[in-house]
């Protein structure tokens, strides 16, 4: 189960009130105590006042200062809450400007209340590890499972190699969890980049140009593996139709 996050402080940006008000009174349903702002300024503001902020909710596309320049700007000011990305920008050129910069999730608004509150919850779930060694990964909660050196607490979407945290987003880890529990068996790529944006979904230039989406993504989830293993070399090409994971040991 994912942690109990009523009474957590939500800040919510977004220059849509209708959807700024949307997303508020439910998260406030939930038992969330959410502030709102249609701007970057007004929320920078109040987030340098020292005002309580567990998670900051951001759009991408605002008068005045972008999301993206709000995150640059919290984490020029050593204010290291998570941060979440709603917005209509599905590019993945948005999407990894986001993540380079620290986000922890981005989110499409097209998706339900009830996904994105979910994302929420997840993401608000995640305790920092401080360098040590997953208590969840060595006790193995209800939902974890274990492949090889790997494990996955599906829970609250966190990844670990050799005990260590990956720090994957909720859709890196999604990918990991369906590579890993078909270990030895090709995934097409199609299939790989519905896990994130939903089946059917139109990307890049023709009906092939997901492939380069799932590239970037795969090329990005083994960069933060290799941050903790050098020598992680689980995941395999298989060209012109997907990937794999290795079922040889070399993921065990």
């Amino acid at each position: 189960m994912v942690t109990d996050t009523s009474g957590k402080n939500i800040v919510v940006v977004d220059d849509d009130p209708l959807f700024r008000e949307s997303l508020g009174d439910n998260l406030r349903d939930d038992g969330y105590v959410v502030a709102d702002f249609e701007g970057g300024e007004p929320a920078l503001d109040y987030l340098n006042r020292g005002e309580p902020a567990d998670l900051v909710v951001l759009d991408w596309r605002m008068p005045g200062m972008t999301g993206l320049q709000v995150l640059r700007e919290l984490r020029s000011r050593d204010l290291d809450m998570p941060v979440i990305f709603l917005t209509v920008l599905g590019d993945q050129v948005y999407e990894e400007a986001a993540l380079n910069h620290g986000a922890v999730d981005f989110v499409e608004k097209s998706r339900s209340l009830a996904i994105i509150k979910r994302r929420i919850a997840l993401s608000l779930s995640r305790e920092p590890l401080d360098g040590q060694e997953s208590q969840a990964a060595e006790s193995g909660g209800e939902n974890t499972v274990s492949h090889g050196n790997l494990t996955i607490d599906r829970d609250i979407a966190r990844a670990y190699w050799k005990g260590v945290e990956v720090p994957l987003t909720l859709n890196e880890v999604r990918i990991v969890d369906i590579l890993a529990g078909r270990a030895g068996k090709d995934v097409r790529y199609r299939e790989l980049y519905d896990q994130v944006h939903g089946a059917g979904f139109v990307a890049g230039s023709g009906e092939e140009g997901h492939r380069g989406n799932v590239r970037t993504l795969i090329k990005r989830i083994r960069t933060k593996f290799r941050n903790v293993d050098p020598a992680f070399d689980a995941i395999e090409n298989y060209p012109g139709f997907g990937y794999r994971w290795r079922d040889d040991g070399a993921g065990a």
